[in-house]
């Protein structure tokens, strides 16, 4: 019973990096969606979102069924917790590699962002990318640079963020409704991205030293 005990709270682990690397492979083809207006790889994210659902479910299914069932204490219930955590907060990146692919998908064959504020998406997109590569990484080894890594990447996107408020807010924007609304949604949504992200880095963060940290967006947030 005790082997079993272990095996599943091993698999949690191990299904929680499956789901990391959906969503790395998601923003991925999203940000290659959203810079060529490919429609083709704007709907296989918005497909393949439904694979990510469905292994989070599995997992949350699992995680209650060991806290219901072998009533885990100290370190296993923090692990048990903290992976609940974790995968809401990969599934909410998943939805947001969606919202921009379908963003990509309402717009095509026209490109979403306007032709002056392109480099700072590009930009803001590779950073969403190298955060999802991070966190597969943190998941893997549990080295908590890329946890640090998470961090600095998430301040790069939140200072980019705020440069896409300021331009829509200047008089120079002379943008049509509709742009403007793509602009600030494919801004939100590669800014939240990047904060789920942070929060997967502080429950590790909780795991490797027991520190509690309050970092990220609160779970159920967009």
């Amino acid at each position: 019973m005790r082997e079993l005990y272990r095996a599943n709270l091993a698999r949690l682990g191990r299904d929680l990096l499956e789901i990391a690397r959906l969503v790395h492979g998601a923003v991925l083809d999203a940000r290659t969606a959203l810079e060529t207006a490919d429609v083709h790889e704007a709907e296989r994210v918005i497909t393949e979102d439904a694979r990510i659902d469905r292994l989070q479910e599995a997992l949350d299914d699992q995680a209650a069924r060991l806290l219901a069932l072998q009533a885990p204490v100290a370190t296993d219930l923090r692990t048990v917790l903290a992976s609940l955590r974790m995968s809401a907060s990969l599934e909410r990146m998943g939805d947001l590699a969606r919202h921009l692919a379908q963003l990509t998908r309402l717009r095509y064959p026209e490109l979403v962002i306007p032709a002056d504020m392109r480099v700072l998406f590009a930009e803001m997109a590779d950073a969403a990318v190298k955060v999802a590569h991070e966190v597969v990484l943190l998941l893997e080894t549990q080295d908590l640079a890329h946890a640090d890594r998470i961090h600095e990447l998430n301040e790069v996107v939140n200072e980019h963020h705020v440069a896409v408020f300021r331009a829509i807010a200047a008089p120079t924007w002379t943008a049509t409704p509709s742009t403007t609304t793509d602009v600030t949604l494919a801004s939100r949504y590669l800014e939240r991205f990047t904060d789920h992200g942070l929060s997967v880095a502080a429950k590790v963060r909780y795991l490797v030293t027991g520190e509690q940290t309050r970092r990220g967006p609160e779970v159920g947030s967009v």
